[in-house]
Parts: structure tokens; C-alpha cells; sequence
């Protein structure tokens, strides 16, 4: 039982130090090779709380007045960069989620910058190829434990707010803590993908996460 409880332990540490590991068919994260491991802290009926190991990303930054037309900038000069346009003229897998960055106190009224990123595969987590693009860049997401909301459809600008503004209504009424200069949006579809789709909002916990009331 000791050395079962032992490899137990050793294979959880190795998932989230990993960070970056093989999808699977239980999972919504069906259409790339690799996602993006996490464990579930505990989960409800408004949000779910989840933890995520440190991992490199490949972000691209563009910026409009609404989201729907920043992101297919970013997006293309992302693609590029794992299509080969690197200073290895490297083929690199595409992998999910795909994540925005939003500023949480943006007006409606003001140009917002949003930055998005692409998730490096396992084989490119620790020495990825530099990009030929200097407005391309390599980010880091530490050790931490996120908020979730989970929505279908497709993340466009005044139905993602809204699930953003819903998590953020939820994580106030527990009297929560997180992070509240910016949340992301979240993608784990292709564009060709017409139904089924899964989509999610991302808060940052600060501090011990509150786990929301059961389903």
C-alpha cells in the first residue's frame, strides 16, 4: 500500500510539472495531439476550480476596439510562427487551449489590447525555436489555480464578456479572491469545428480558491 501510495504521488508530480501531456477521448480537448494538463479541485454549479502546472506559451499581441478583429491578427502571425516562419524553420503541432488575455476594466468605448497565445508542445517546452517575427514572444504561466466557467459556442466579443461578467458575479457572491486586472477567454475548437463546441473563462485565484456549491 506504501509503494502504491508512492508511485500515486510520483505520478502526480510528474502530470503537473509536465504541464503539457497527450489528449484524451473523455476529455473536450479531442482535436490536437497535446492539451494543457490540470486537476479539478472541486467543482459546482456555477464555476469549477482547477489546478495548472507552469508552462511556455508563444503570444501575439493585437489591438481594436473589439476582440472579434484583434484576434484573427494575432492568430495569423501565431500560425505563421508554428508553420515554419522560426529561426529553425520548425513544424510545430498545434496544441489547446488557445488563450486570450483581456483587460478586465476595458471600456466598450476604448481600443483594448488582447493578447493571445498558443500553447507550446511538450517537445518545445523548454527550448522552443525563436521567432523570425520581433512582435512575437515567449510567456510563462506560473504554478496556479484558475476559476472556470464553461460555455459553448463560439468566443466572440458580446457572448464571452458575458460568461466573463457571470464567473465574476459568481466569484463575488462566495466573496472570493482572484485576480481582477485581467481574466482570459478560452478555446479548445478549430474553426471548422461547427457544433459540440467548448469554450471557458479563466479567473485567477489569489490565495486559498473557494470551491463553489455542488451541482
Amino acid at each position: 500500500m506504501i509503494f502504491l501510495t508512492g508511485v500515486t504521488v510520483l505520478l502526480f508530480a510528474l502530470t503537473v510539472e509536465a504541464g503539457v501531456g497527450e489528449s484524451t477521448s473523455d476529455s473536450f480537448c479531442t482535436e490536437t495531439k497535446e492539451c494543457l494538463l490540470y486537476d479539478v479541485v472541486c467543482a459546482g454549479k456555477d464555476y469549477e476550480v482547477r489546478h495548472y502546472g507552469a508552462v511556455k506559451w508563444v503570444t501575439a499581441e493585437a489591438d481594436s476596439y473589439f476582440m472579434d478583429i484583434a484576434i484573427p491578427r494575432a492568430f495569423r502571425k501565431l500560425f505563421k510562427y508554428i508553420t515554419g516562419e522560426n529561426e529553425a524553420g520548425a513544424k510545430i503541432d498545434m496544441t489547446a487551449p488557445v488563450i486570450i488575455k483581456a483587460n478586465a476594466n476595458a471600456s466598450m468605448w476604448q481600443s483594448s489590447v488582447y493578447v493571445l497565445s498558443f500553447l507550446l508542445p511538450s517537445d518545445y517546452q523548454a527550448n522552443p525555436p525563436k521567432p523570425t517575427d520581433p512582435s512575437i514572444y515567449f510567456t510563462d504561466t506560473t504554478d496556479m489555480k484558475v476559476y472556470v466557467r464553461s460555455y459553448g459556442g463560439w468566443i466572440m466579443s458580446v457572448v464571452s464578456n458575458s460568461q466573463a461578467q457571470s464567473l465574476k458575479t459568481s466569484l463575488d457572491n462566495v466573496k472570493a479572491t482572484y485576480e481582477k486586472e485581467y481574466y482570459y477567454h478560452v478555446g479548445f475548437n478549430s474553426p471548422m469545428k461547427l457544433v459540440n463546441r467548448h469554450n471557458e473563462v479563466w479567473y485567477i485565484a489569489k490565495g486559498e480558491p473557494v470551491c463553489p456549491k455542488s451541482k
